[in-house]
């Protein structure tokens, strides 16, 4: 097999810099290498001068099957979220979604808004965006007092989450294959809670998105001592949408098939998704993958390319949940309070 190209990356931008920009939609103007497209191994350099992993691309890592398996069943689950914070980038109140509401208190990212009746909502929220987690979540005790446990969504399509479980197995296995290290503390980690995993995986927790532009952000609530690990199904033609590290001037052209082990420590966001002429001609002509009503403006819904990436991780927070939960919120069930 031919040797994978192992690169060495510096840090173009400070810290301050960096996270001065979090929230914000980053360009192509950002890389100084040309974009990554073949296999390759990532690292940087950290301030004693030690080689760290930033990340490790394989092309074309998932087979056609695997890629239809994971398609069959979880396309329809990258519900709309109010709820990605920073990653959702600035509050953009042109968006249709936005139109229908008055907002009050906007800052950045987040915002307040009037409702129906005129009070003032009493969360503060992000744009609307294509983002769901299946698997397992941690205790909630904000709104519903919900326990540790499968999220509703999971539990609502129990068995496409199941019927579908190949396909996350094989990202699991990419993982333990390319950093082992990271893989081992991982699994050891989940198996401390085998209730509260997915099977046979290191994985509590995968966050599916539909034709979601990321912007600047680092990854919250996963297990500090494990990597992000990322696949893409397509559906039609688009370009971009490149997963890119500014502060390293680095970034992924991660398209169908592929595999991408990464530092989501780091900050990371998407360049802009879009399409040539040629991609929209091509895109009308193909049968439609989705049925949605555009009118209510979720960002993404009016596109007829698909692009979902399935970001898969363990949620570091599980370890303390109880060894003994309720079952009905565990597996199929209509459950979502605790009565």
């Amino acid at each position: 097999m031919p040797r994978i190209k192992k690169l060495i990356v510096e840090k173009v931008l400070t810290d301050k810099e960096t996270k001065d920009f979090e929230g914000c939609f980053i360009d192509e103007s950002y890389m100084k290498y040309p974009v990554i497209q073949s296999n390759i191994d990532v690292y940087y350099k950290d301030e004693s001068g030690e080689e760290k992993l930033l990340l490790k691309y394989r092309k074309k890592a998932l087979t056609d099957n695997e890629i239809k398996l994971g398609w069959l069943n979880y396309k329809d689950l990258a519900k709309p979220s109010r709820g990605r914070g920073a990653s959702a980038g600035p509050i953009d109140d042109k968006n249709d979604y936005w139109k229908k509401r008055k907002l009050v208190s906007t800052k950045k990212w987040s915002t307040s808004y009037l409702k129906s009746d005129g009070e003032q909502s009493k969360m503060r929220v992000n744009n609307q965006v294509f983002s769901n987690p299946i698997g397992f979540f941690a205790e909630n005790k904000n709104f519903c007092e919900l326990p540790c446990r499968l999220t509703h969504f999971t539990r609502t399509y129990f068995d496409q989450y199941n019927a579908g479980m190949p396909f996350l197995q094989k990202i699991d296995s990419l993982y333990k294959k390319l950093v082992p290290d990271c893989h081992c503390k991982q699994l050891e980690r989940a198996n401390k809670k085998p209730h509260l995993k997915i099977p046979d995986t290191s994985f509590s927790t995968i966050t599916i998105n539909r034709n979601f532009r990321t912007a600047l952000h680092r990854d919250k609530g996963d297990f500090c001592g494990g990597f992000g690990n990322l696949t893409v199904i397509e559906r039609g033609k688009y370009q971009g949408g490149y997963t890119i590290f500014p502060q390293f001037g680095i970034a992924v052209d991660v398209r169908n098939n592929d595999f991408l082990a990464m530092d989501v420590h780091q900050w990371h966001s998407n360049t802009e998704i879009y399409e040539t002429e040629e991609d929209k001609k091509y895109n009308e002509s193909i049968p439609k993958a989705y049925h949605d009503n555009v009118e209510v403006g979720t960002v993404g819904i009016d596109k007829l390319y698909t692009r979902l990436t399935f970001v898969c991780y363990l949620r570091e927070n599980l370890i303390s949940c109880p060894d003994n939960i309720d079952p009905r919120f565990l597996t199929k069930s209509g459950h979502s309070k605790i009565k």
